[in-house]
C-alpha cells in the first residue's frame, strides 16, 4: 500500500471554524465610562482606585478625561472581564458602556 501524497494548501487561504473563534475571542474590549451630573470627580477617582487597583495620578488622569472629553477607556481585555467592569461600575453608580476596542 502506497501512502497518499499531502495535498498542498496556501496557509493564507486555509482558515477553520476553530480560527475564526479564536480570532472572535482575542479581539479586545473595552469599558468606556461616561461622564454624567451627578458624581463628584473625586468619587469617580475613588472608584477608579478602588476596583481598578490604579494609582492616584492614573485615576485623575482618566477621571479628568470623563469630565472633560465626556468619556474614557477605563480597561481593556476580553468581553466577560469588560462585562464584569461594566457591571461593577453600575454597581457604584457610574454610567458605563463595553464596545470593541478601535
Amino acid at each position: 500500500m502506497t501512502a497518499a501524497s499531502p495535498v498542498e494548501v496556501d496557509p493564507g487561504l486555509a482558515t477553520t471554524p476553530e480560527d475564526d473563534a479564536l480570532t472572535v475571542l482575542s479581539t479586545p474590549w473595552v469599558t468606556v465610562v461616561w461622564n454624567d451630573p451627578v458624581n463628584l470627580m473625586s468619587y469617580v477617582t475613588y472608584v477608579f482606585r478602588k476596583h481598578f487597583g490604579y494609582d492616584q495620578t492614573k485615576a485623575e488622569k482618566l477621571m479628568m478625561e470623563v469630565h472633560e472629553d465626556g468619556r474614557s477607556v477605563v480597561s481593556t481585555g476580553t468581553r466577560e472581564a469588560m462585562e464584569r467592569d461594566v457591571q461593577a461600575m453600575h454597581e457604584y453608580g457610574l454610567w458605563a458602556t463595553l464596545q470593541k476596542a478601535e
